[in-house]
């Protein structure tokens, strides 16, 4: 989970904000903040780590050992006592952070469904942008809405760990963004989109894009309140990524493939990255394109106008 990767340590706060925004800091409350208690109980003292719940392994001073006339047979029982406390430690800990990987996931399923139930309401048709860092979400993102601006109305939100960067771009296409940094944090959560959408305030009957931080392991595993996931990967990073990263496409049902116009460049095999991706998910839709270029958008600019067609 991701308390094991550095993200949402005690501390560290996740910032929201419009371009030109003075930063304000805002606590995150979706991410589980760990402390230890130290307890006196008589005899014996012991302090713990817990999330939500107790974990108690007691510690016995009292020495257990049995003296006996037999080879001067010293069997203290403070080895195996030390080896079964050690296992019974493993084994809660482990169980503490199942639970607490379940507990931080049923939450976020909850805010995400409320987010949803929201978007439908005001008619909000919300894509989750998914991919490695460098993939071209955000060129892709800067291309759609100088191309379609004047049919769609595009809302956006930007998140990544640091700076302001990709917000300031979507800024200058004229599209209403906020910039959501995330500290140590390696994806967003529906919590943080649900701030952001009151800072945003999107119009009904609009676009609002999602561009996650630039990861493909945690973002799989939290729902945004999206109507769609869609995965980048470019033809710079491998025709691999899709084996390699199976939930990520598992959980996405559109795929662009970016950067085709380098493929006399690189090795990469576009047969078999697809490949790759149905075998994860054989519901994938695949659009190849280079937003560089301009290449292949087209079936991309189609794709969005019938989402937005069939939202009215």
């Amino acid at each position: 989970m991701c308390d094991t990767c550095g993200c949402g340590q005690p501390g560290e706060d996740v910032t929201i904000r419009k371009p030109g925004e003075e930063m304000a800091r805002e606590h995150s409350h979706s991410h589980v903040h760990t402390h230890s208690h130290d307890h006196s109980h008589g005899e014996y003292s012991h302090s713990h780590d817990h999330i939500h719940e107790h974990s108690h392994p007691h510690e016995h001073p009292n020495d257990h050992g049995h003296g006996s006339s037999m080879d001067d047979h010293h069997h203290s029982h403070d080895t195996d006592h030390a080896h079964h406390l050690h296992e019974a430690e493993h084994f809660h800990a482990h169980a503490r952070e199942i639970r607490l990987e379940q507990d931080i996931l049923g939450k976020n399923r909850l805010i995400a469904e409320r987010n949803r139930g929201y978007f439908m309401a005001r008619n909000i048709f919300v894509m989750n942008l998914v991919s490695s860092p460098g993939a071209g979400k955000t060129a892709l993102l800067e291309r759609t809405i100088r191309d379609l601006g004047k049919e769609i109305s595009f809302f956006v939100i930007e998140g990544d760990q640091q700076t302001m960067n990709d917000a300031q771009r979507i800024h200058k296409t004229g599209a209403p963004v906020v910039q959501i940094n995330t500290g140590n944090g390696c994806h967003l959560d529906a919590e943080m989109v649900h701030r952001a959408v009151r800072k945003l305030e999107p119009s009904d009957n609009s676009v609002l894009f999602i561009e996650n931080v630039g990861n493909l392991v945690c973002p799989a595993l939290f729902d945004l309140g999206e109507a769609a996931r869609v995965v980048i990967m470019s033809v710079t990073e491998g025709d691999d990524k899709p084996a390699k990263y199976p939930n990520m496409f598992q959980s996405s049902g559109i795929c662009i493939i970016n950067k085709t116009d380098l493929l006399p460049h690189v090795d990469f095999d576009i047969k078999l990255a697809r490949d790759y991706a149905m075998r994860a998910n054989h519901h994938m839709q695949f659009f190849e394109m280079s937003v560089r270029a301009g290449e292949g958008l087209e079936a991309w600019y189609d794709w969005l106008r019938s989402a937005v067609k069939k939202l009215r």
